[in-house]
């Protein structure tokens, strides 16, 4: 004898019928989990399709045309007979650009969307909330009153982000509104050292004021092998770090007592914040403070996913966004050179006005 099995309607079922339906549903609940990962992955691997052809544009295109059969043997050293001057223009001025941008645009977008996702926050991105500033800051001051050079620079601005930082994570700690806090407080600290660049700059010299323009704007004019190298190191350092700590960027999102209750508490999810404010630090004393990159990579990621967080396609978006940028830069206009920072500056403050407004709909819905 079977025992009868109440349906939700009262209504007895055979339990037999009930037991063939149970691996059915069982299939779908894992075709519904597969789905939005199949997706992310989908997005990731496009994404790194496009980073690909953004460097070789970067690197083929523009006022010199290279071929893309003659580029292999110019990165293998080779010289070309028929243009003598290729691999010189190659290998010091295009693919330094174009690797610097590349490099710099993953560390910025990876930094935003760890920032994002773990304070909750659309706003909370290192060029918002002062991380950037900060390292721009202590840079800029170390270059005119210490005049600092080398390796010298990027130690300021790490210690510059990383006191931004600390100070953020003081004020905001221990509060049930600990991410809204430290945003508030970030975007104070930026406001604040912004005044204190702008007293140093009109204490210094037109020399000293020029040098400083590139952590005032953005550039990729220090594209050289050190300072990729030095950036290359930090990124392969970094990143690992950076992904393990992306295990637990998606719990942040419900909350320090829910991600806590899930096995994830908001500590062990601040970590993350720690290696972006080391990432988005060295990068911005390659390139200085290229604006919007980290505060846009993050949403748009999230849009492409289906409005899941994803740490590496933020990251290829940022990498997309700079490369591209530098290019349209340098031959967008003909006969002027814009830094990468002017160029997504231009094309962030609309886009983040869309941001502001999109997050607002959400909230009152």
């Amino acid at each position: 004898m079977t025992a009868d099995v109440l349906t939700p309607t009262g209504a007895c079922a055979d339990p037999r019928a009930v037991a063939a339906e149970e691996p059915a549903d069982l299939a779908r609940v894992v075709r519904a989990r597969r789905r939005p990962t199949r997706r992310v992955r989908l997005v990731i691997a496009t994404l790194a399709v496009a980073a690909v052809a953004a460097v070789l544009v970067r690197v083929l295109l523009g006022d010199y045309v290279v071929a893309l059969t003659d580029l292999l043997p110019i990165l293998r050293g080779e010289a070309l007979p028929d243009a003598p001057g290729a691999s010189f223009i190659v290998m010091e001025a295009k693919v330094p650009r174009a690797l610097l941008g590349l490099l710099a645009g993953l560390a910025f977008g990876a930094a935003g969307a760890m920032f994002q996702t773990t304070l909750r926050n659309p706003l909370a991105s290192p060029d918002i909330i002062g991380i950037s500033v900060g390292a721009s800051a202590a840079a800029v001051i170390a270059l005119t009153f210490l005049d600092a050079q080398g390796l010298w620079l990027p130690a300021a601005a790490l210690v510059g982000a990383v006191a931004v930082g600390l100070l953020m994570h003081a004020v905001g700690r221990g509060t049930t509104l600990a991410g809204q806090r430290m945003v508030l407080v970030g975007i104070g600290v930026a406001a604040l050292l912004s005044s204190v660049i702008q007293f140093v700059m009109t204490r210094t010299s037109i020399q000293d004021a020029q040098a400083a323009l590139v952590w005032l704007t953005g550039s990729l004019a220090r594209a050289t092998w050190p300072v990729i190298g030095m950036l290359s190191v930090a990124v392969l350092v970094l990143a690992p770090l950076l992904a393990v700590c992306a295990r637990w960027m998606r719990l942040a999102e419900l909350g320090d007592d829910l991600s806590a209750t899930l096995g994830a508490p908001a500590g062990r999810a601040r970590l993350g914040l720690v290696v972006a404010v080391a990432l988005a630090a060295v990068a911005t004393s390659a390139t200085g403070p290229i604006a919007f990159v980290a505060f846009l990579a993050g949403p748009i990621a999230r849009r492409l996913c289906g409005g899941r967080p994803s740490l590496w396609a933020a990251a290829l978006i940022g990498a997309v966004v700079v490369v591209l940028s530098d290019f349209a830069g340098d031959y967008l206009i003909p006969d002027v050179n814009l830094p990468v920072g002017v160029v997504t500056g231009a094309l962030g403050a609309p886009l983040m006005l869309a941001v502001v407004v999109t997050a607002g709909r959400a909230g009152k819905a």
